[in-house]
């Protein structure tokens, strides 16, 4: 009887439910020219979509005010190797705007690599995430 008690309590015991592995990732972002528009954001895993995340469905996209945009914070990220890029939306059209090739609307990237003829390759900006949340700095660059 006493043994029946004892399996029927341990039948109805919660099960015990594995913490969520995910950081967060702040972002301080500086060199904005205006409070204009958006600062469009894209955290890629993935090369191949990097720096245009468009057509990355695994992707995480954002769309910031530019007047709220210094701190931007992305939560529950999964363990893992991205980048950032974003893009200074001034016109709040959700796209870059280019004239003759040549951006006309600001743009960064985490770990601020160097920019050469066309956007920096993912390598240049990837960083790796563990479970600890993290922080980086960007700095906005404008052509025209």
């Amino acid at each position: 009887m006493l043994l029946l008690g004892a399996s029927a309590t341990a039948s109805e015991a919660p099960a015990a439910v594995a913490p969520a592995i995910s950081a967060s990732i702040d972002l301080e972002i500086s060199g904005l020219r205006s409070e204009k528009g958006n600062v469009l954001v894209c955290l890629s895993a993935n090369p191949k979509y990097f720096p245009d995340c468009s057509k990355d469905k695994q992707a995480r996209k954002l769309k910031v005010s530019a007047g709220k945009a210094e701190a931007i914070q992305i939560a529950d990220v999964k363990p893992g190797t991205y980048a950032v890029a974003l893009v200074h939306d001034e016109n709040a059209n959700g796209k870059m705007d280019l004239r003759l090739f040549l951006p006309r609307e600001g743009f960064g990237f985490s770990r601020n690599p160097k920019i050469g003829m066309g956007p920096p390759k993912f390598k240049s900006a990837q960083f790796t995430i563990g479970t600890d949340d993290a922080r980086y700095a960007v700095r906005m660059k404008y052509i025209l």
